[in-house]
């Protein structure tokens, strides 16, 4: 082409539509956050359509679709919308946790949630598994620990490691299914072992930022004298391990900022999940269950217990007196079981 006609023409405009789809869609994969998509979209007429093409949009990835609470909007919502009719499971279980929980719109964001839980979204059924064990947006009678139970197993055998551990835990305490102590163990240490590969497939530098959960089961026991001069090589979080606390999802950071800027609490009477990574809040007054020790903490689940327990509940426990009157001061202790339960956990009650 001679220099003149290029001065003459755009040569942007002379690129072909699926090559400018091709970068779109591995820029909509790849974007660590909104901010990095949307400048695209308004830097021309031509980007912004091609950009909001449902191919595209499809593609779009959990940071990218990682809007906050205090940026919410109506554009937001649209654009949420958009992705969730486009096919996007993390925005149909984004936009579905933030109407079920937030916009209080039950109905539709269940169905959005079952839309991506469809399609094997593994953290979609584990919300779902919750909703049908607390019988949440509904009454206490609306619980359904089966329907619970096989929703978890969905989205344990695809490897959702809240929920492997949600499985093992009901199956040792037989809620909802058939008590097996051995199999509920197995599924514990699953979830550990998934916990132990997803840190170490983390780069080095993105660890220094995080939080870490440290628990020696030793340190806990009485009359015990530490080992000194040795090294300590943990593997396991709920049974001695030091790992970094799992990420939130940005849909459980949604939660957690949505309502930390309204007072901290969903509204009067109802309690927020003790778990600083879950978020979700209570939809009917005494819905979650309470610790059976202290009774000063609740959670939406016995995965949510069991993170709170080693990452910061642990050194927060103490009996109160009238727990004591009423229960005898041996319930919910804390300490390794007969039944070679090691996670350390105190146990919870119904509100």
């Amino acid at each position: 082409m001679l220099p003149e006609a290029v001065g003459e023409c755009d040569l942007f405009e002379e690129l072909p539509d699926d090559l400018v789809f091709c970068i779109l869609c591995k820029l909509s994969s790849t974007a660590s956050c909104p901010a990095d998509f949307i400048s695209v979209l308004t830097t021309c007429k031509r980007l912004n359509g091609l950009g909001l093409h449902s191919m595209v949009l499809s593609k779009a990835s959990t940071k990218m679709l990682a809007v906050e609470a205090k940026n919410w909007c109506e554009p937001a919502h649209r654009f949420l919308k958009l992705c969730a009719d486009s096919g996007n499971n993390e925005a149909c279980y984004t936009l579905g946790m933030i109407r079920f929980y937030c916009l209080q719109n039950r109905g539709s964001g269940a169905s959005l949630m079952a839309k991506a839980a469809i399609n094997s979204h593994s953290a979609a059924l584990y919300s779902l598994a919750v909703i049908q064990f607390n019988g949440s947006g509904g009454s206490k009678n609306d619980k359904d620990l089966r329907a619970g139970v096989a929703l978890c197993a969905r989205a344990a055998f695809l490897g959702h490691i809240d929920a492997l551990r949600e499985l093992g835990h009901c199956l040792q305490d037989g809620y909802g299914v058939r008590k097996n102590i051995v199999e509920g163990r197995h599924f514990l240490v699953q979830a550990n072992a998934r916990e132990l590969a997803a840190v170490l497939s983390v780069p080095t530098s993105a660890l220094s930022s995080r939080s870490w959960q440290t628990w020696n089961q030793f340190n806990q026991l009485p009359n015990h004298r530490p080992i000194t001069g040795s090294v300590a090589c943990p593997l396991l979080s709920d049974f001695g391990c030091n790992v970094p606390a799992p990420e939130a999802h940005p849909a459980s950071r949604f939660l957690t900022d949505w309502y930390a800027a309204r007072g901290g609490a969903p509204g009067l009477g109802l309690r927020m999940c003790s778990h600083t990574g879950c978020g979700r809040p209570e939809t009917r007054r005494h819905e979650f269950r309470r610790c059976s020790v202290c009774g000063a903490v609740n959670y939406c689940s016995r995965a949510c217990q069991a993170l709170d327990w080693k990452t910061r509940h642990k050194a927060e426990c103490a009996p109160m007196e009238r727990w004591l009157e009423e229960n005898g001061d041996h319930g919910g202790n804390g300490n390794v079981d007969d039944d070679g339960n090691a996670n350390g956990d105190a146990a919870m009650v119904e509100s």
